[in-house]
């Protein structure tokens, strides 16, 4: 039967588990999957609103998420988690010390969803997306 499901049924499917187990997982922690993406995002360096609305994009797409990370933003200042200077957010201490502890959460769930893939299956499997995306005009966004 699984040959009879199209590519979509499973990208679908995949991404809305993902989603779920993401948000079970940081929700217990008081944090959104969004939050941790800024906060991984400032980790590697301070970064303007809008620097950070297009390194998130692609988790835009859904109609139930903001459309930008202001709320998120917002939220993480309230926290304590990061600051902000002038135009730029900045990771704080107590927010670098929640993002470790909130990535080895994060790599129990990216070893669950590769379970029973070989290392090659894995690395095939995200290749093969990434083309299908570039096929449809997909650009990965300039970093600097």
């Amino acid at each position: 039967m699984n040959a009879t499901r199209p590519l979509g049924f499973w990208l679908k499917l995949v991404d809305s588990l993902i989603d779920e187990q993401f948000a079970a997982t940081l929700e217990e922690h008081g944090v959104t999957r969004r939050q941790w993406q800024v906060l991984n995002l400032l980790e590697q360096n301070p970064a303007s609103e809008a620097e950070l609305t297009t390194g998130l994009s692609p988790f835009f797409a859904s109609p139930d998420e903001p459309q930008s990370v202001t709320e998120h933003l917002a939220e993480l200042v309230e926290s304590g988690w990061i600051s902000r200077q002038g135009a730029e957010y900045l990771i704080t201490e107590r927010g670098h010390a929640s993002l470790v502890k909130l990535s080895e959460l994060v790599e129990r769930i990216r070893a669950q969803c590769g379970e029973g893939l070989t290392p090659e299956a894995y690395s095939t499997t995200v290749s093969s997306l990434e083309q299908m995306a570039k096929n449809f005009g997909w650009a990965e966004a300039e970093t600097e």
